[in-house]
């Protein structure tokens, strides 16, 4: 067969699949050149084992309350949760009774780390590998937020959750955006799936989105899966990613989408993080 038939047949294939599974085709990421981007930020988490995240890049954020989603871990700052080992930024989630300052009990510990002190920016390739945790009731995200947050609250601030992943779906990725009047399970969302029964706590994968003006456009592994426009949101709903935006890690434990750990939730559970880079156009 002909080199070019079998590139048409695939083609085909690909795009049939792609219909089936409710994705435009799957591209490659044009990001994956170098000219096309320049890196401006990044975390490559290779400081000493056991030690603490760099604080001049990311906070711990400390609490119990839920966090807007009925979740049932309590985020601490403590190295028991979040620390670097062999390369990576390790989120660990364990089970433990543990009382915060706030005086609010949970059962569960975990991290969530953010860069709302120390960077943010406006459009770019956000893009970090990892490896995420597994089981029922497990909920890890790597994702972005507006940061006038404070100042107009949420989802008036926009969210960009990059990659979440809840255990039931140990396959499937997704990349959603919120916002005014598209908020929670109405925000316009994709996912990616892998295939063969492959899992995505087995192995490292890279998750991205390359945002500029007008539009946001989610990978996984270099594949485009998605592309958001202002024509994805609903009548009269405003496009509100064309201001400065920080990113977030975190594993969450329970909550209204994934639901409560069970009896075949295998406690503790980690999330690996190789790196998180950040990229921007080159000025013409």
């Amino acid at each position: 067969m002909r080199k070019s038939t079998r590139l048409t047949i695939w083609f085909l294939a690909v795009t049939l699949l792609a219909g089936s599974a409710g994705y435009e085709p799957l591209t490659r990421a044009d990001g994956n050149n170098a000219s096309n981007w320049k890196l401006v930020w990044q975390d490559e988490f290779n400081g000493p084992n056991d030690a603490a995240v760099d604080k001049s890049k990311w906070t711990p954020e400390v609490g119990g309350s839920g966090w807007g989603n009925h979740e049932l871990e309590y985020y601490t700052d403590r190295l028991d949760n979040a620390f670097q080992s062999d390369g990576s930024l390790v989120i660990k989630v364990q089970k433990e009774h543990f009382t915060g300052s706030d005086n609010i009990s949970r059962e569960f510990t975990s991290a969530r780390l953010t860069t709302k002190k120390s960077f943010t920016a406006v459009y770019g390739k956000f893009e970090a590998r990892i490896k995420i945790p597994r089981g029922q009731g497990i909920w890890p995200a790597f994702w972005m937020l507006g940061n006038d947050i404070d100042k107009v609250r949420w989802p008036r601030c926009g969210e960009i959750d990059i990659m979440e992943n809840i255990g039931k779906e140990p396959s499937t990725i997704h990349g959603t955006l919120h916002g005014p009047g598209y908020s929670g399970a109405n925000g316009p969302s994709a996912s990616y799936s892998l295939t063969k029964n492959q899992n995505f706590a087995d192995s490292f994968h890279t998750f991205a989105i390359e945002w500029e003006p007008n539009i946001v456009r989610f990978y996984c592994d270099g594949i485009l899966y998605k592309t958001r426009t202002p024509a994805d949101l609903p009548d009269g709903a405003i496009w509100v990613y064309d201001h400065p935006f920080f990113m977030l890690l975190n594993v969450a434990v329970g909550g209204d989408w994934p639901g409560s750990p069970d009896a075949t939730t295998v406690f503790p559970q980690v999330m690996f993080v190789d790196y998180v880079r950040v990229y921007q156009r080159p000025h013409p």
